[in-house]
């Protein structure tokens, strides 16, 4: 056991002097935040079935702003629907922005030219939600770890056989399993290949699209135990995008809360956790389960369906499920707002002129 810890200890250290030399080829500003996103706007033209004309379009992200601190983890929450994802790929450039600005340490991501971004790739990485779809069937796992660190020459020619199989070894990966395709192993073994695959190219951010939502429960929590640690030892940043709260609060260090294409609320999870402030966030937790069975929540329960992002409601759109919903609510957008230090709303219930 003692020569079992020892050789993950060598094997961390190892890696870690890859990352580290990376780092210093990469420099960049002195900055506390490695991401800030300032009214980033995504949206999806609807055509007409003839004529191939825009007669309107999907709001999927609508005005989304925030900051990630570095080596730190921001949670990203909201029903199925909200813009969490499309926020997340749209951050990437996957997705081609609307309006807005990304900014990534110091660098306007839409600002720069096609060789300027993909010399930028390896430091912004995802791990999708979807371990079975995201891998491809046709090639091997070492090639599938090593195509991109092969591609962007992350390390020499020489050594490129031993790192994937460090970089295996801190995902849990035995390195046996480089020759084996992706048809022969469980959803868990899938996701760590996968995040194996983001670790390759010694990331500064990665974005987790709902990384273990596809997983059981016993395997959620062994890849979850496997995010944070390396983390710790990489130096790496996490928009962590998730439906489970009770995951999100265990993991993150700020919560975002999106409905509807927008951002309602943002704080650090002790604060949002302990006292949400915008109705739609007090009826999210409120699902929240808790494991005592003399403890009974009172659950709030939301009235009617989500509106359509193609047309949503005028004012506030969460007014038409919201049982505190003023005459303002129906007319007026609310203000992002600084309710309490760092503690960030939009909710008319909050606004100085009501």
């Amino acid at each position: 056991m003692d020569e079992m810890k020892r050789n993950e200890t060598q094997t961390a250290s190892t890696v870690q002097g890859t990352f580290t030399a990376e780092a210093d080829k990469k420099g960049g500003p002195d900055s506390d935040n490695i991401l800030e996103v300032r009214n980033l706007v995504k949206y999806f033209p609807i055509k007409s079935s003839f004529f191939k004309r825009t007669i309107g379009n999907v709001k999927a992200v609508d005005g989304v702003s925030f900051n990630i601190r570095r080596r730190t983890t921001m949670g990203l929450v909201g029903e199925s629907g909200c813009g969490k994802s499309t926020c997340g790929r749209t951050i990437l450039r996957l997705l081609e922005k609307t309006s807005g600005d990304v900014i990534f340490d110091g660098q306007d991501v839409f600002a720069l030219s096609k060789e300027q971004l993909r010399k930028l790739r390896p430091r912004m990485q995802l791990v999708f939600q979807d371990p079975y779809s995201s891998l491809s069937p046709r090639l091997p796992v070492g090639e599938i770890i090593g195509e991109a660190v092969r591609e962007h020459k992350i390390v020499d020619p020489s050594e490129f056989d031993d790192y994937i199989s460090r970089v295996m070894d801190v995902c849990g990966l035995p390195s046996y399993y480089k020759e084996r395709y992706p048809h022969e192993f469980s959803g868990g073994q899938r996701q760590r290949i996968c995040i194996a695959r983001a670790l390759a190219l010694a990331p500064d951010f990665i974005v987790c699209d709902e990384p273990v939502s596809a997983l059981d429960v016993s395997i959620q929590a062994q890849i979850i135990n496997l995010l944070m640690p390396l983390q710790k030892d990489f130096g790496l940043t996490y928009l962590f995008i998730s439906h489970d709260l009770s995951v999100v609060e265990h993991i993150s260090d700020t919560v975002g809360v999106m409905y509807l294409g927008n951002m309602v609320e943002y704080a650090e999870t002790e604060k949002i956790y302990a006292k949400p402030l915008h109705p739609y966030t007090k009826a999210l937790f409120s699902a929240i389960p808790i494991p005592d069975p003399d403890v009974r929540p009172e659950r709030i329960i939301l009235k009617g369906s989500i509106p359509s992002p193609a047309n949503p409601p005028a004012g506030c759109k969460f007014n038409t499920r919201c049982e505190q919903c003023m005459e303002i609510c129906k007319n007026k957008v609310p203000e992002w707002k600084e309710v309490e230090p760092g503690h960030f709303c939009a909710c008319h219930l909050y606004s100085e002129s009501v």
